[in-house]
């Protein structure tokens, strides 16, 4: 007589590995490097190479627009192609653009290469943002990714202002290449289209009556936030020496302000043990309203303190209740992989707006006005969600 067969132990989480999480987290960290380090960078493209604030503005964009462009096409080829040769593309792409950075410094040339080092940071990010969603406890993951992001933005703020253009760049080569050696650790796609098969049926009896489509629309307003996000952080250094203050000074402030971002970490994962999902999203974009917007009354010594203090709090919290809702919604990966997409999107109509109001000389005053509205149109979103949420049935009855 046979015995009968024992019951095999379900397989774990390939994405929950250290090796997977710490090359995701590696990744995200060098593939948000423009982003973090827009105010130094438009300063040293002002100052190294002579750009207009109007053309800095349209740079960043055109940078971020590749990234969004980048994220978009990860999100319909996760699901198909081995993510190993999205990161091997990514890398190549955004190597092969910085080189040439370095010998084609017009203008001209600049926008275009930055698009396409945004297109290959878009591909090689948004894989590593799709491994962090993939994890088993995705708004822990992303919290831990946070506080990285973090320090990598404190480390860059108080290191590029220190280097020259061509140090610049060799620095963003040198932080992909470093990549090569650990691609092999991402998990096969295989692996990972199981791993998302036997996840969804557990994301749902998680997710409390949150559908999928609600991943979606949490990507609308990671759109929207950002564009508050880049036309803010694209301009505020700028904003600050306009306005009569010392540029050095603004910046030192920029950077020390950065490390309030770890308060915001860990008052969001206080908030997720604490309360629900919905209601402190809501109060901290009504507080982003308020730090974004004064700085369009007045740019003081203190109200611009304030308003970046408050600011660097802030968005790290938005983004761990961003970034883990929407992949707690969705675990098959295709709306975390465009999160960085959405990031990118909102970044780049951000400073394009921005460039916008300065080319007709409406001020600096007008782009924080954008900045107030965007959140303002963020929170709108959110209160809609809450409202869904709320009128819908408890799940089971």
């Amino acid at each position: 007589m046979t015995e009968p067969a024992q019951q095999q132990p379900r397989p774990a989480n390939p994405f929950d590995g250290r090796g997977p999480f710490l090359l995701s987290l590696y990744m995200t960290l060098v593939g948000y490097g423009v982003l973090v380090a827009l105010p130094a960078l438009n300063g040293a493209w002002v100052d190294l190479l002579g750009f207009t604030e109007v053309q800095v503005n349209r740079i960043a964009s055109a940078d971020l627009l590749g990234l969004f462009l980048g994220s978009v096409a990860v999100s319909f080829l996760i699901r198909s192609m081995d993510r190993k040769l999205l990161i091997y593309a990514g890398i190549a792409i955004a190597i092969g653009a910085n080189v040439l950075c370095i010998y084609f410094r017009s203008y001209e040339a600049t926008l275009g290469l930055r698009l396409f080092a945004g297109f290959g940071a878009g591909l090689y990010t948004a894989v590593a943002v799709a491994g962090l969603g993939a994890n088993s406890k995705p708004r822990e993951a992303f919290n831990w990714m946070l506080l990285a992001f973090a320090i990598s933005q404190f480390l860059e703020l108080q290191l590029i202002p220190h280097m020259s253009m061509t140090g610049i760049y060799v620095f963003f080569i040198a932080t992909y290449a470093v990549t090569l050696p650990f691609v092999r650790l991402m998990p096969s796609h295989d692996a990972a289209v199981a791993s998302s098969a036997r996840e969804e049926p557990e994301a749902a009896g998680q997710a409390e009556r949150r559908p999928t489509a609600l991943a979606w629309v949490g990507i609308l307003a990671i759109v929207v936030a950002y564009i508050n996000i880049g036309a803010y952080w694209s301009n505020i250094e700028l904003a600050a020496e306009a306005g009569g203050l010392d540029g050095a000074w603004a910046g030192q402030v920029i950077s020390w302000c950065v490390l309030l971002s770890f308060v915001g970490c860990f008052t969001a994962m206080y908030a997720l043990r604490r309360f629900d999902y919905d209601r402190p999203i809501l109060v901290t974009f009504v507080l982003m309203v308020l730090a974004v917007g004064l700085l369009a009354v007045e740019v003081s010594a203190a109200i611009f303190v304030f308003s970046v203090a408050l600011f660097n709090f802030l968005w790290i919290f938005i983004d761990v209740y961003q970034m883990g809702g929407v992949s707690a919604a969705d675990r098959s990966g295709s709306a975390a992989a465009f999160i960085p997409g959405a990031q990118g999107l909102g970044q780049t109509l951000g400073p394009f707006i921005a460039s916008l109001l300065l080319e007709r000389s409406l001020g600096f005053d007008a782009v924080f006005v954008l900045c107030a509205a965007a959140s303002f149109m963020a929170l709108l979103i959110y209160f809609v969600i809450f409202l869904a949420v709320r009128r819908q049935p408890a799940s089971g009855t």
